[in-house]
């Protein structure tokens, strides 16, 4: 017989055999794995974002059928995931609130002012490690858009030089919180009127002022106007309880900066 012929019957003879092998193999090894879990992950939006506190979707479903994990922690899925999950499981899926990021700063290009020009990488990381960052305010967003950049929704836009996340969009996957140097991006519920303070500035307010001419100055006037004990200045920022709020608005009306605002 040809020598080549014969090395390619030899080669091809091993290959099957060791197909047959690992075809066994996969049978006597197989791990069962719960039906339930390939339904779940079909029904998560897929984001991966890590809001739910688990290794993404698939963690998530694992956890949810192995754990027992709550059924509504997919913010981007929301109620209707939440739904189908508890179909699945034959659970009750609890109640869900909607909550939107909020980047608690206003201090664009015209409320405050640059300490230098800023000619580098154009990323929020790489400016705050350059003196505290190019704004007059150290604690400001700096609108280089990183958290632009880390939104799975195209929720978030720099306008004037601050970030802005559009409630519609959002999901509160946490994704543009985690990466914000500042740490100036925070939830908040939707569809709820409530009071929320756009500013992260912990100095006194004789120092806030010449920084921002928005920010919170710590003159306790909200504190004054609110009846329901709803606001409370800390570390020299007045900053709102989100149960207590009602959203009447008298704290909004008494501040002399106007960085407190009404959302819904």
């Amino acid at each position: 017989m040809n020598p080549i012929i014969l090395a390619v019957i030899i080669v091809a003879a091993i290959g099957l055999i060791a197909g047959v092998g690992l075809a066994i193999a996969a049978m006597v090894l197989a791990v069962p794995v719960d039906e339930r879990v390939a339904k779940i992950r079909e029904c998560l939006p897929g984001a991966n974002c890590g809001a739910c506190g688990f290794s993404g979707c698939d963690g998530y479903a694992t956890a949810i059928v192995e754990d027992g994990a709550a059924l509504n922690l997919c913010s981007p899925g929301g109620a209707d995931t939440a739904g189908a999950i508890a179909d699945i499981m034959g659970g009750d899926a609890g109640e869900i609130s909607k909550e939107t990021a909020v980047v608690l700063c206003n201090g664009n290009s015209e409320n405050c002012g640059k300490k230098y020009e800023y000619d580098g990488v154009p990323t929020c990381a790489a400016v705050s490690a350059l003196n505290g960052g190019d704004k007059d305010c150290p604690y400001s967003c700096l609108g280089y858009g990183d958290c632009v950049r880390s939104c799975p929704f195209d929720a978030i836009t720099i306008c004037n030089g601050v970030a802005v996340i559009d409630s519609e969009k959002c999901t509160a996957c946490g994704s543009c919180i985690k990466t914000c140097p500042r740490k100036v991006i925070d939830m908040m519920p939707v569809g709820k009127r409530k009071a929320v303070t756009l500013c992260s500035n912990k100095d006194m307010g004789a120092v806030s002022r010449k920084q921002c001419s928005v920010s919170c100055i710590a003159c306790r006037l909200c504190e004054k106007a609110c009846k329901f004990d709803a606001i409370h200045v800390i570390d020299n920022r007045s900053v709102v309880d989100m149960d207590k709020c009602i959203g009447c608005g008298m704290c909004v009306k008494a501040c002399p900066t106007k960085c407190l605002f009404l959302r819904k």
